[in-house]
């Protein structure tokens, strides 16, 4: 069976600074090819290029700054174009070593951003970030969490033709938008997580709960009022993973068309288990899931979404025998 290539990790992740040595063995056992390694702001770009010469052939460097910045993750904010002043001029002088520009996009989530101005900002960044992608002929690793349809209109307005869209949380239908531009969707493992959910809550009151209020604020003039009532039996996380993995990410996986998925394991996050480390290794577990859900042999999952990832990123077959 041909390998896997996981198209999003942050192997630079201080998670991994302890046993990177044994996570590149397990990742290598498990059948990965290639790591596509990104970057989230210019601070980590050299570590990442000194992984990548490390681990010759196996770490792909990707170096981008991403939507949402800041030294402390409980307060985040919005990216800015200041944001790009240390971080161009080295995508510039690693540029022949880089087989993308990300992780780039957009983030709307309200603790991250709140204003149009703030918005606005982060597509500045983006805009940026696309033409130096399509000056340097890369494609772009892209994250748009809360901002799925504005991302994909933002892509499709700047041109852009090769672009995978990491982890996507918008609906399917949204997601199309991006299928009929050429675009890529990468699939985590932590899609098996509303299984488990849904296994865990079905019977209990919580979820009883839920479901009645879906049902009995249908009306959209009091939506607000619904997510109130939620959040008061539900915690935010689980209310999260409840809807947005079982209706969205289930619903992706099965309406997109095989030839336009790709793998991920966005370690050390997104997980099959939430709040414990994600690996590389972990590639498996997303391919197995679309499998199961497409009714696809895994081979041929592994195969195509493989053949995905080379046309995506070019540079990797230099390295990778097919």
């Amino acid at each position: 069976m041909q390998g896997y290539i996981d198209c999003h990790c942050h192997i630079s992740a201080t998670d991994f600074d302890d046993d990177i040595d044994d996570v590149i063995v397990q990742s290598k056992k498990a059948g990965i090819m290639a790591l596509v390694a990104v970057g989230e702001h210019a601070g980590e770009f050299e570590k990442i290029l000194q992984l990548s010469q490390r681990f010759s052939g196996f770490v792909m460097p990707c170096l981008g700054v991403h939507p949402v910045q800041g030294h402390d993750p409980a307060c985040p904010r919005g990216a800015v174009l200041e944001d790009l002043e240390s971080a161009l001029p080295l995508i510039e002088k690693y540029k022949e070593h880089i087989v993308a520009i990300g992780e780039v996009g957009l983030d709307f989530t309200p603790r991250v951003v709140s204003s149009d101005a703030g918005k606005e900002s982060q597509r500045q960044v983006l805009i940026r970030q696309a033409e130096i992608a399509k000056h340097l002929s890369l494609p772009l690793n892209v994250h748009s969490r809360s901002a799925g349809r504005p991302t994909i209109h933002l892509l499709k307005e700047l041109g852009v033709e090769n672009a995978l869209l990491h982890a996507f949380d918008g609906k399917p239908s949204v997601a199309m938008e991006g299928v009929r531009a050429g675009y890529y969707f990468s699939i985590p493992p932590s899609i098996v997580r509303s299984e488990q959910v849904i296994l865990n809550f079905y019977n209990t009151t919580e979820l009883k709960c839920i479901l009645f209020a879906m049902c009995a604020f249908s009306d959209p003039s009091v939506m607000q009022q619904m997510k109130y009532f939620l959040n008061v039996f539900v915690p935010t996380d689980v209310f999260g993973i409840c809807l947005s993995y079982s209706t969205k990410k289930q619903k992706l996986v099965k309406q997109l068309p095989l030839e336009n998925l790709c793998l991920e394991t966005d370690s050390p996050a997104l997980g099959p288990e939430k709040q414990v480390r994600n690996e590389p290794r972990n590639i498996t577990i997303s391919a197995e899931y679309i499998s199961k859900t497409k009714g696809i042999p895994l081979e041929k999952v592994v195969e195509v979404t493989t053949h995905n990832a080379l046309r995506l990123f070019p540079k990797l077959k230099a390295f990778i025998k097919v």
